[in-house]
């Protein structure tokens, strides 16, 4: 998954105050975009390819190099980089996993700066914390954290096979996924697990049990896995606003996701291989 970076670890401790030197990978994001070139195995631009004056902010360190964000909507553009597809740059041949934990964390960040400039109960604008990764009002004393949502993913199996979706057309997937949803107000994880199923396929499950987690910085979630299994009548009835399609797939016949990146494809492989 895309945590696994072993011998590596991200080490998310922030220093407020520190500033980007060179060599240090300096991040910025247009709508879905990353500022990137076509290096795969390196396609960030670090701090020396910058030419003007710039506010930065400290994002974390990660296999022994820092990373820094370029704060405001706009950034100077180094000859040689672009904006690039988040995507593309995810499934470039030959892409590195390092890099795309990286930018997705590095997104996750800049969407929370993003929306939050100004301070949700009195609208004043909001300052760095002297002490910690969060915004302050000055105002009113508001304090506001990095924003995760969590979510699930579910493996629904009929002893031998597992329910294999596709989202519709505009959620952005085009390959094989579980069934998947974010958890609402006053909702656990299981409650979530039977809604979205239901909801989803129309189908009722039994037996949950936890299989693992992973952060999810592309959509700034914690997604939680479970695999269940059916609980009588298997007949699926899609929403087909928010499946294409879903259908039950012997475990010999899965196939799984273009990369090993994400929980989903891992609980696929792992259904497949069992024995």
């Amino acid at each position: 998954m895309i945590q696994d970076i072993s011998p590596y670890m991200l080490d998310n401790n922030f220093y407020p105050d520190l500033e980007p030197a060179k060599g240090d990978f300096i991040m910025h994001f247009c709508g879905k975009k990353v500022l990137a070139c076509d290096d795969v195995k390196s396609p960030f631009p670090v701090f020396e390819d910058f030419t003007k004056e710039q506010r930065y902010i400290h994002l974390f360190t990660l296999a022994e190099k820092r990373y820094f964000l370029i704060l405001g909507n706009e950034a100077e553009i180094p000859d040689g980089y672009r904006y690039i597809e988040i995507k593309d740059v995810r499934h470039a041949k030959g892409s590195v996993k390092i890099n795309v934990l990286a930018m997705f964390t590095a997104f996750h960040l800049f969407n929370w700066y993003r929306t939050s400039r100004y301070c949700g109960a009195c609208s004043a604008e909001m300052v760095q914390s002297e002490t910690e990764r969060a915004l302050c009002c000055k105002k009113c004393g508001n304090i506001v954290y990095p924003r995760i949502n969590p979510a699930v993913i579910v493996g629904v199996t009929n002893g031998d096979k597992l329910l294999i979706t596709r989202y519709a057309q505009g959620h952005g997937v085009e390959y094989d996924a579980l069934i998947g949803g974010f958890v609402e107000i006053g909702e656990t994880l299981e409650e979530t697990v039977h809604r979205e199923v239901m909801e989803e396929t129309g189908l009722k499950v039994k037996n949950l049990r936890y299989y693992k987690s992973q952060p999810w910085g592309y959509s700034g979630g914690m997604l939680t896995g479970y695999f269940c299994d059916v609980d009588g009548n298997d007949t699926i009835t899609i929403d087909e606003s928010e499946l294409s399609s879903g259908i039950w797939v012997n475990k010999e016949d899965i196939v799984g996701q273009p990369d090993d990146l994400s929980l989903t494809s891992e609980m696929m492989m792992t259904f497949k291989n069992k024995k």
